[in-house]
């Protein structure tokens, strides 16, 4: 393992980020938990497992029992690390909850077999981006793992952390994109290997968008953050890689390491086109001590 100045350097590690977790899961607590008050369970109108992922998601701002009818109460494997495992954990957290604060918007959603990703803008305490992984099971939801962080404002190319492409095409180069970004990942986020990099990425500006708003587009943005960094004595490292999941032409990697001297959780989605990576969006998350788990599940666990 190598350790490399990274291009997406965005996350700001302080109280307020792991208060926004903590609200976050408080949001989901109290749509999980109401389920629990339903009498049985609310038949599901057919709807795909990413569509069920999208309105648990909505259901925190619309307040839609019917969503949370999607979650089985008797098996919720939690990741959120400031959340106890199942219902139980969830009504720890219930008090924090703000009544009426709530919002979440889905920006773009995909599915890879039992899991569901969705990328979502959030407004709870401040503006927040997150990225969460769902697994099904029968068709309800069994496990839950997320990604959150501050919103901040555009970067130098004008873009912000959720605009751009949303649409998922290209499904039968799925696997092969997937491919694309698990080499990506070895030979430039762990490896750094950077003589390798116009394998996954061209030249030109133009070819490659970023959201981070840290860095701006093309290779030329990459290089000045790799300078900045360098020069702040701030390196990023990429230890392993823990998930891999895409359809189409999005790819999301669940990664782990260090950054400015903090255990985190990285969360790169990129859009493939023609067999090289043309767009990213990312999230940082500070991994919390030991001492302070709510749950003994683990940030990744998959």
């Amino acid at each position: 393992m190598k350790t490399i100045t990274n291009a997406f350097p965005t996350a700001t590690f302080n109280a307020a980020e792991s208060k926004a977790t903590k609200l976050k899961s408080t949001l989901l607590a109290a749509s999980v938990l109401a389920a629990s008050m339903i009498t049985g369970t609310v038949a599901a109108q057919e709807l795909s497992i990413q569509e069920k992922a999208v309105a648990v998601i909505s259901s925190i701002e619309t307040g839609d029992a019917k969503a949370v009818s999607y979650i089985n109460p008797e098996k919720y494997i939690q990741h959120n690390l400031a959340v106890g495992d199942g219902l139980a954990g969830f009504g720890e957290v219930l008090q924090m909850l703000p009544e009426g604060s709530a919002k979440a918007q889905v920006k773009r959603s995909f599915q890879d077999g039992d899991f569901v990703v969705t990328h979502t803008e959030y407004n709870f305490f401040g503006p927040k981006v997150g990225f969460d992984v769902f697994r099904f099971e029968e068709g309800q939801i069994v496990e839950h793992w997320d990604n959150l962080q501050e919103i901040a404002k555009p970067n130098a190319s004008g873009r912000t952390q959720l605009d751009g492409a949303t649409k998922v095409v290209d499904l039968e180069k799925t696997d092969q994109n997937k491919q694309l970004v698990s080499g990506f990942v070895k030979d430039i986020l762990i490896g750094g290997d950077m003589a390798k990099i116009n394998n996954y990425i061209d030249n030109e500006d133009s070819a490659y968008l970023q959201h981070n708003p840290g860095v701006a587009d093309g290779l030329s943005g990459l290089g000045e953050a790799l300078g900045a960094l360098a020069e702040a004595g701030m390196p990023m490292v990429y230890t392993a890689n823990h998930k891999i999941l895409g359809q189409g032409n999005f790819v999301l990697s669940i990664s782990e390491g260090q950054f400015m001297n903090n255990h985190v959780a990285f969360y790169d989605l990129f859009r493939v086109d023609n067999g090289k990576i043309v767009e990213h969006w990312d999230t940082i998350e500070t991994i919390p001590a030991r001492s302070e788990w709510k749950n003994d599940n683990g940030k990744f666990g998959f």
